[in-house]
Parts: structure tokens; sequence; C-alpha cells
């Protein structure tokens, strides 16, 4: 749904904003309110509170909720598919085996971290956090000190390369919009974002798994473990249970075969990249039908769903039929169910804020705030951050907001890009009940929504103040 005109004025809108995170908070955390349920009607109560006019209210629920089931519920689906493969027949073990042989039980955390880092170049957040779930969980058992300890820092590893880095599309929309250089942004994003993890998530989350233990049982895979095992103890062999009993037996997969299954979405998506840039740059003509080919088994759920296909094939030899096969997807799709309807219920959330005309309100109370660009730029995105969710939603309103003022400075391709880092550090900090991706976080580590805010929330915003750091401080060494 596109945005209406606003009825209220920027302060009226604001009070309605916070109120409705107030009362969704109080639902889930005193009244102890289904998440999924006291999304839908406090969405319902803010689009009615917001003036957003009564025939047109139900289509503002469903704009947001169906917007975010249609990029996360692909993904989390087919991610999950190949978590359980792997997690099935001892492949996320082997992995796990092999990063710790290389850096150690200690640096297990900083492990998974950089082969975040590494994976998330191409993949966004919530499509690398699944498919690194298995691996997560895994190695989590083997070790022990709780899920997170493992799960921040990899989830704040793909949070910063989405943030920061292109090809994703809040970096390159909010240089486009500054004239910056995409190039640039992207040459010097990657050492900045390697920086802002290291100083806003791998020493936090130190600190904060150590001060919360959450269990491994409670999260996502554990659930799918226990449920495999009563499966199997249950159904005599058949299933996903028989499957977990045949593969017992079985030789796990080599490490090779991992990595290449844990590659193939990278190598994909990647090519998609490429081969889009290449066409925008004019370098290959626009009706290449190879060009449209990688670019359509590129998108990221195609490029997952090719690598669910390859997974069944490169793993079920010797190990399970296509029957015990569906037992086994079977199993990994069910416990998310309850994940993808609240994460879309938190994008209903966000998309009735955005509806509002919130944004907008907003973008004309903060357009002359008397400060130096880079803070006007952090704190822009910041407050839009904080008021409806989205962080890309955040990136691309702030970039727009302040163009004119770039151009009218006449700043350098260096200080856009510096801009650009700026307004990325304030579109991460404060992620919170209205970011769809706080309760992917939330359910797939199995915390509730007081956990949440104490770990996540204050992990994006320590990496989102990291980001800022970096960006000031490189503006001050390039004058």
């Amino acid at each position: 749904m596109t945005e209406i005109e606003p009825v209220y004025g920027a302060g009226t809108l604001l009070l309605i904003a916070a109120a409705a995170v107030a009362l969704l908070l109080f639902l889930i955390i005193r009244l102890k309110l289904h998440a999924f349920v006291a999304l839908v009607l406090v969405s319902l109560l803010t689009a009615v509170a917001a003036g957003i006019p009564i025939a047109d209210v139900p289509d503002a629920l469903l704009s947001g909720f169906s917007g975010t089931l249609g990029s996360v519920a692909l993904l989390v689906g087919f991610g999950v598919m190949v978590g359980r493969l792997l997690e099935t027949t001892g492949g996320a073990q082997v992995l796990a085996d092999t990063l710790i042989a290389r850096f150690g039980e200690k640096h297990a955390p900083l492990a998974l971290g950089v082969a975040a880092l590494i994976f998330g170049f191409p993949i966004f957040f919530d499509a690398g956090l699944v498919v690194f779930l298995p691996i997560i969980f895994t190695v989590a058992r083997r070790f022990g000190g709780g899920i997170l300890r493992y799960g921040l820092p990899t989830a704040g590893a793909f949070a910063v390369m989405h943030a920061v880095v292109p090809p994703h599309p809040g970096p390159v929309a909010a240089a486009a919009a500054m004239g910056g250089n995409i190039g640039l942004t992207l040459l010097l994003g990657v050492p900045v974002a390697v920086a802002a993890w290291f100083l806003g998530v791998h020493y936090v989350a130190r600190y904060l798994s150590a001060r919360y233990v959450i269990d491994i049982p409670t999260a996502v895979f554990g659930q799918l473990n226990g449920g495999r095992d009563q499966d199997a103890a249950g159904d005599g062999g058949t299933g996903a249970g028989g499957a977990a009993t045949a593969t017992a037996t079985q030789a796990p997969p080599r490490f090779g075969t991992v990595l290449s299954i844990l590659l193939l979405p990278l190598v994909l998506i990647s090519l998609n990249t490429v081969v889009s840039t290449l066409v925008t740059a004019g370098v290959v003509a626009e009706d290449a039908v190879w060009a449209n080919a990688l670019t359509l088994v590129g998108q990221t759920p195609i490029a997952l769903l090719i690598t669910v296909l390859v997974a069944l094939a490169a793993l079920s030899r010797g190990r399970f039929s296509m029957g015990q096969a569906t037992g086994i997807l079977d199993d990994a799709l069910g416990p998310i169910c309850s994940i993808i309807l609240i994460t879309g219920a938190g994008g209903m959330f966000g998309g009735v804020l955005r509806a509002s005309g919130i944004g907008s309100a907003l973008t004309e109370a903060l357009s002359d705030l008397g400060m130096p660009i880079l803070l006007q730029a952090f704190f822009i995105a910041t407050v839009l951050r904080v008021a409806q969710g989205s962080a890309t939603v955040a990136l691309t309103t702030t970039a727009g907001l302040i163009s004119t003022q770039v151009t009218a400075e006449g700043l350098s391709d260096v200080k856009i890009t510096l801009l650009v880092f700026a307004v990325a550090a304030g579109a991460t900090v404060l992620s919170h009940v209205n970011d769809s991706g706080f309760w992917l976080v939330s359910r797939f580590f199995g915390m509730d929504v007081k956990t949440t805010l104490k770990t996540w929330t204050v992990l994006e915003t320590t990496l989102g103040l990291a980001i800022f750091l970096i960006a000031a401080l490189l503006w001050l060494v390039t004058g």
C-alpha cells in the first residue's frame, strides 16, 4: 500500500507510534499474549489511530504482512530445509569440526563470525542466517555456553554486511541517491564492515552471551532434534526418524561436499549481482538470453531452491530414500511456521507505521536540523529506523532527504561514501518490535521479547555506533 498523506503532525504520529510500541510490549511481556496475535491487534489499532481510512485499513495490514512474507517465507523455508539435511546427515558436524580444528575451540565464535562475513557479501541477512543455523547449533551443542555465544557473532556479521556493503540494496540505493560512487562504497565498505563487526559485535557478543545464556534445546534446531528423536522412537524407523536412524551407520558427507552445498547459493547470487551490474553498465545487452538465465537462477529464492535439490541429490545416496527425505523436510518446516507468521506480523506493524505517513512527517520535521551533515545523516536515519522499523527504508529515505544538501556542498566521492556509512549506522541501531529481523532472531534463538531487547537490540545498537564512529574518524582524517 502506498503511503497516505499524514492526518496528524509529526509529533502526534510519533506519540501514536510510541504508544503502539508500549502497548505491544505490555501485551507480550506482561499479559503473555502470543506475539502473532499481539502484533496483528496492535497493527490494527495503530492503523485506525493514525488516521488511515477505515476502508484502507485491511490493505494497510495485508500489504506489510504479505510483503514481508514474500521476502522471508521462501528464504526461511528453503534455508531450513538445507540446514536440516546437513544436520541430519552429519554435514553440519563435519563443517563445525573443520572450523574448530582451524581456529580452535576458544575461537569458535570468531570462526563463525568470520565465515558469516565472507558469506554475507552477496547474501541477505535472513537468507544467510538460516543457512548458517545448523552450523551454529552444532557448534553450540559441542562446546556449550549457550546459543548466543555463537549465534550473536554470526547474526551480527550478516547484519553489518547487509547494512554497509554493496550489492545489498540499502547502501546501493543510498549511494545512488546522493550521487556517490558505488564501487568506492564497496571498496571502503568491506574494511569498515569488518572493523565495525570486531568493535561492535565480536567483543559485545562475548559479554552478552555470558550474561544471558539461552539453552540450546529451547532454540529452533533443538526443537527439531527433539521432535526427530521422538519420531524415531515411535514410528519404527520410518519418515524423518527412520532417516536419522539410517544415517547413524553411514559416514557423514565430506567437508568438500558440505562446503560446496553452502557455497552454491553464494555463487549463484554472486553471478546474478555481477551480471546485473554489467547490464546496468551497458557491457552486456539487456536481452541477452544467458544473462537473463543467470539473473533468474541468482535470485535468492531460486538459488536456495536449487541448493535444496542439490543437497538432496548429494546427501541422500546411501543415507535416506526420497520418502524419508520428505519426512526430514516436513519436520524442518513444522517448527518454523510460528517464526514465519510472527516475522510477517512484525512486517505488518512496520508497514502500518510507514503507510500512516510517519516517514513523510518526520522527513519534513527533520529537514533543517542545523547540525553537521554527518551527524544529521546519522540522526535522521536513527529516528526513521526507530519509528518504522525497516533499515532499508531508513537508509533510502534519509539519503533522499539529505541529497540536495550533499549536492550543494559539493562533497567528494569519499565524503559521500562516508555519509552512506553514517546513514547505514543510524538505520542499524535500536532494532526492536517493529523490525521483522528482530522477530526472526528472537524465534530462531529461542528468546523471549525481553531477552531479545537486552541482547539483539543492544548488539545492533553497538554495531551501528561502531559504524558511525569509524565513519566519523575517517571523515576527520580525509579533511
